[in-house]
Parts: C-alpha cells; structure tokens; sequence
C-alpha cells in the first residue's frame, strides 16, 4: 500500500538529444484535481509536443501517453510513483519534441529519468488517513471534551445542543479508540459514541 503523499509541487527539467523534458509531481487529492493540474500545464505549454502523466490515487489511478508509442511514457512514470510508495500523487511531464528520435527505449528512460529527478528534489510526507468520532456528553463535560481534543492537535468540526452535546472530532484513523478510551476515563466513563 502506498504510504506517502509529497508537501508540495516541484518542477525540473531535463535536456536529452535537444528535446527538452519538462518533469513535475503534484501533491493532488483526487483524479479530477490531477485533470485541472493536466489541463493547467496543457494551456501553459501549448506548442509541446506531448504532455503525458501518470497518477497514483488509490481506486483512481491512471496514465497516458498523450501520443509517446504506448507504454513509453505513462506506464514508466507510474513505476516511478510505485517505487516510491506514493499516492495522491501526479507526475506529469512536457516534452518539447528536439529533432532526435529517441526510440522506445531512449523514451522510457527520458521519461523514468524526467519524473525521478522531480522526486529527488521532492519532500515526501506519510500519508494519514482521517476519522471523524461523535462523542455525546453531558454539558458540564462539554469544556474538559473541547479542551482535550484541542491539546491533541484534533479538529473539532461540528458542535450540537439539545438535551446533551454532541461533538464531531476529526483525527487520524488510527487513533479512535485510543480517543475513546481517553474520553471515557475523562468524563468517568459517562461519554457515547455514535
């Protein structure tokens, strides 16, 4: 499973037989931002020959070779982002076409090599899943509950009154029970989840 996202977008170039490889990755958080990024670098780059990529987005994943002889482009820097463990990541290079054919091999390497040196230059983060947990509680624990979320670092994204509170916390996935048995013992065991 891929465990790494990157922090932020990185552009590099690479020159190979007067063709020009114009490399970048992008931290995205579904196909259809990767699509804007695509179309984005599309419009930028309106005289390059090819703009191919390559995404990694769990159930969302795709390529192209946006006209490279197939499997030259695309399925190339799909490896790359694999190699590197990465997801919610698109990889995308602009080719401004030299002159010099490259041939297949040639093209997989320019393109291999275009998206690592984009990589190299890139800060990769873990990638956190996130949770939300409805904790129901009495009013006079409504502060103690609000404060403890705020010292962890959670969010707390909704908020409702009625005959009790109830509050919606977001933090990572992997730390819901061990919030709920934080905020049993903090309410004495009088707090519900839903």
């Amino acid at each position: 499973m891929s465990k790494y996202t990157l922090a932020f977008p990185v552009q590099t170039e690479i020159e190979i037989r007067k063709s020009r490889f114009i490399g970048f990755v992008f931290p995205v958080s579904d196909r259809d931002a990767a699509m804007q990024e695509i179309d984005r670098l599309r419009n930028e780059h309106r005289a390059a020959a090819h703009v191919c990529w390559a995404l990694m987005a769990g159930g969302q994943s795709g390529m192209s070779d946006d006209g490279e002889p197939s499997g030259t482009a695309g399925r190339p820097m799909l490896e790359v982002l694999r190699h590197h463990e990465l997801d919610g990541v698109l990889a995308a290079v602009v080719r401004y076409f030299g002159g010099i054919k490259l041939g297949a091999g040639g093209l997989v390497r320019a393109y291999t090599d275009a998206v690592a040196a984009a990589l190299m230059q890139a800060q990769r983060i873990e990638r956190i899943s996130y949770a939300e947990l409805d904790v129901e509680c009495d009013y006079a624990e409504e502060a103690r509950v609000r404060r403890w979320a705020e010292q962890q670092g959670y969010a707390l994204v909704h908020g409702s009154h009625a005959e009790t509170v109830r509050l919606r916390i977001r933090l990572p996935g992997i730390m819901q029970d061990q919030a709920k048995d934080a905020l049993r013992n903090l309410t004495q065991g009088r707090a519900r989840f839903s």
